[in-house]
């Protein structure tokens, strides 16, 4: 478990800095101080420990229980714990530099590394965050008739345009960016609860 362990910390660096296109089985085996024997016994080839990198990541810094609901907590708090969790990591510097190795690699014409975060990022988490809606609404904290598109709408309202900003080195100062995504997180669970919230 530690080598395999050793292998995802040094891919995940590795495919950020180099994009999936420019890193090697032989450089994640060597800075992960194995064998490439040893990362193919592991992960059987470079798609799949692509694949894991993704979902070790996403689960690392958006655990399940980030979605859970308490029908007896307050349906503005639950909610406001999940969007200062969805934008920080969202609009964080790893996670734009993992965006953008990913992009690199779609323009060279392998979408399907595109596709591989969205089913394991963006899909998951829609997943979790429809799940979380539809509790509340089942409990009556919430009036929603089309729970995936207050999801979605939900994920963007939190975020405004701050990823895109972060993607495109717009962020400036990054103690009054830290202090935006907050303030747009906290704005985005009040503009959904107006829409939402039952009465």
């Amino acid at each position: 478990m530690e080598k395999r362990a050793a292998i995802l910390v040094a891919a995940k660096a590795l495919f950020i800095r180099n994009a999936f296109a420019g890193t090697s089985m032989d450089a994640i085996a060597a800075d992960a101080g194995v064998s490439k024997l040893t990362v193919y016994s592991h992960f059987g080839d470079k798609d799949n420990l692509f694949r894991e990198v993704i979902r070790s990541r996403i689960e690392d810094l958006l655990p399940e229980d980030t979605y859970a609901f308490d029908p007896h907590a307050n349906i503005q708090e639950t909610l406001l714990r999940v969007a200062l969790t969805h934008a920080r990591v969202d609009c964080n510097a790893e996670t734009v530099g993992t965006f953008r190795a990913i992009l690199s690699d779609c323009r060279q014409g392998n979408p399907r590394y595109g596709r591989l975060i969205w089913e394991e990022g963006t899909k998951r988490t829609h997943g979790l965050m429809e799940r979380l809606l539809q509790q509340a609404v089942d409990a009556g904290q919430l009036e929603i008739e089309d729970v995936p598109r207050a999801s979605v709408q939900f994920l963007a309202l939190i975020k405004g345009n701050l990823m895109m900003r972060q993607m495109f080195g717009c962020t400036d100062c990054p103690e009054s960016y830290a202090q935006e995504i907050e303030a747009t997180a906290r704005a985005g669970v009040t503009m959904f609860l107006r829409a939402y919230r039952s009465h």
